[in-house]
């Protein structure tokens, strides 16, 4: 996993649309997002120039139309950004974050059984 762009909360808002749906065009993306956002096409326009700025959309002209997909993989991404804040905020310990959602009631009984049972598949296949 290289070295992925920063993204702010609005561009992945844009980067989700993208994730599910691309190719996708302008238009598609504007009519998405001012359905469930408050934003003017012209602020969705510039999150998306933003996007195509930093490497994380690639685009193809069709036409008069503008087609997105994404250069960035949804999956490195979030992993990029779940590291990020584990180590921000618990010094990369992961059972200090569960400890803390788990102490904090943050999650709940079927979260807690997934955990379970992804922690029993692990250890079956005889990870470390």
């Amino acid at each position: 996993m290289g070295n992925l762009p920063q993204i702010s909360e609005a561009e992945y808002e844009v980067m989700k649309l993208v994730w599910k749906y691309a190719p996708i065009n302008t238009n598609e993306i504007t009519e998405r997002l001012t359905q469930t956002t408050t934003w003017s096409p012209k602020t969705i326009q510039t999150l998306i120039k933003r996007l195509v700025n930093k490497g994380a959309l690639s685009y193809e002209k069709q036409g008069r139309v503008f087609v997105y997909t994404p250069m960035v993989r949804e999956n490195e991404y979030i992993c990029q950004e779940s590291n990020s804040f584990l180590n921000r905020y618990y010094d990369g310990d992961i059972t200090a974050m569960l400890s803390a959602y788990i102490e904090n009631d943050q999650l709940s009984e079927t979260e807690i059984d997934t955990l379970r049972s992804l922690l029993s598949r692990r250890s079956q296949k005889g990870g470390d």
